[in-house]
């Protein structure tokens, strides 16, 4: 990291990813960039600069979710911007409305695209971390990488003693097969049977779960009422334990209750959107896409 010593640039970490861009600043050996944030009465969102970037190379990171942290984001970037940085790269750790990446009906907006091209607009290149779909990388019109927290789990989960993987689907078996592989431990991938009109079995396609230590893994726990079932029909059937683990942790509609109420033995998630399960880290995956791809230094 030797040649890092030298500033290449500002690491700014907007309010929803103060953690990411401590961890990258830490990663990188590269200063953060002082902000003042506030919020007026009517809820309006204020940013100043506080250091002279004029000239120079900045790093904006900021999970783009909720709403508002979208415009707080598209704020930072106009202060940025306007302060003559000379090259922006916006990190997103999580791209929020990226789930909508085409019409499903018509009139529909694609949620995607339209968010896309309003982070370009003061963006030199854009990084976000397990996309939903990596296709959406081309909604944007600046370059945009994405980079994978699956190593970061794994090893996470390594640490864990988790001994079986586990996809909730088929749609995620590649991310349970990847993982596994870090681990050096089975996978497989959750079938759903109906039983009657009311009752429906879950149970891994090819293996048994009895006396394993299990974890199933995804990009996103959005609700958890899949994971949650999930978690109740392997503990039937004799799993050691059962975790649960993603890179995207949105915990909506009382989906803590949930996967607790089910007896998960622990959530597991990255700090791309920062709750109290967010025990991985996205930074490592962050620093070496940005080496590889924007600053183009090989570690």
């Amino acid at each position: 990291m030797d040649h890092l010593r030298r500033r290449l640039m500002f690491i700014l970490g907007g309010t929803s990813s103060k953690k990411v861009a401590t961890n990258l600043a830490n990663r990188l050996q590269q200063p953060l960039l002082h902000t003042t944030y506030k919020r007026f009465p009517d809820d309006e969102f204020y940013i100043r600069l506080h250091d002279n970037i004029a000239g120079q190379d900045v790093l904006i990171v900021q999970t783009a979710y909720p709403d508002q942290k979208i415009v707080e984001l598209l704020l930072i970037q106009d202060a940025v911007h306007d302060a003559g940085a000379k090259k922006v790269t916006v990190v997103l750790p999580y791209f929020g409305y990226s789930r909508q990446d085409k019409k499903f009906e018509d009139g529909e907006a694609i949620s995607a695209r339209a968010i896309a091209q309003h982070i370009s607009l003061h963006a030199d290149c854009v990084i976000t971390v397990d996309p939903h779909k990596e296709h959406i990388l081309k909604f944007f019109t600046v370059p945009a990488y994405s980079c994978s927290a699956v190593s970061a789990i794994a090893q996470y989960l390594k640490e864990k003693h988790i001994d079986f993987i586990l996809a909730p689907d088929k749609g995620a078996k590649e991310r349970a097969r990847e993982t596994a592989a870090l681990i050096n431990c089975e996978y497989d991938y959750l079938e759903k049977t109906r039983i009657d009109g009311s009752t429906v079995k879950v149970t891994p396609k090819k293996l048994d779960a009895r006396g394993r230590h299990v974890a199933i893994i995804d990009d996103i726990i959005s609700t958890g009422s899949t994971m949650a079932h999930s978690i109740k029909e392997l503990k039937k059937q004799g799993a050691a334990s059962v975790s649960v683990a993603c890179t995207h942790g949105l915990f909506v509609g009382g989906a803590k209750e949930k996967l607790l109420s089910a007896d998960c033995d622990e959530i597991i998630a990255t700090d791309t959107i920062e709750t109290e399960y967010s025990k991985v880290s996205a930074a490592e995956c962050i620093a070496e896409t940005l080496l590889k791809t924007v600053l183009h230094i090989k570690n």
